[in-house]
């Protein structure tokens, strides 16, 4: 079986992050959907858990991080090539999110971030694979 990951994150407004990552050509999974939390396919081992602020601190003894103020976590997709880099990146922008940093342009490595509209910070990041198996 493959393993799967589930990255839980909080959000202040549900329907407003479903419509997020709605547009981000996302889908929802209405199985794990619910008034308090809302399930995400990114790939079919990649799942987002988007979980009320109330409701993710029923799963947690430490307090929960405001993502719009402190960085908890950083979470990087890959991507296929660069312009899917620029594709998401620009669809999250349009969307909503706010660029989180200058793209970072490498011969090997291309990438460029945003942040969600709870803070939440994504990496989409393009790596050549030829270049890694050269280093090895």
């Amino acid at each position: 079986m493959q393993t799967k990951i589930f990255v839980n994150l909080p959000v202040k407004d549900l329907n407003k992050s479903i419509e997020f990552y709605k547009k981000l050509g996302y889908s929802l999974n209405l199985q794990y959907t619910g008034e308090n939390a809302a399930c995400f396919v990114i790939s079919e081992a990649i799942y987002i858990m988007l979980l009320l602020d109330n409701y993710f601190k029923d799963y947690t003894t430490k307090p929960v991080a405001d993502a719009s103020k402190t960085t908890e976590v950083i979470n990087c997709l890959s991507a296929p090539d660069k312009d899917s880099v620029n594709v998401l990146v620009d669809k999250a922008l349009e969307a909503g999110a706010t660029a989180s940093k200058e793209p970072i342009d490498f011969e090997f490595m291309y990438g460029r971030s945003f942040n969600d509209p709870d803070g939440h910070i994504w990496e989409i990041m393009w790596v050549d694979e030829s270049h890694a198996e050269q280093k090895s």
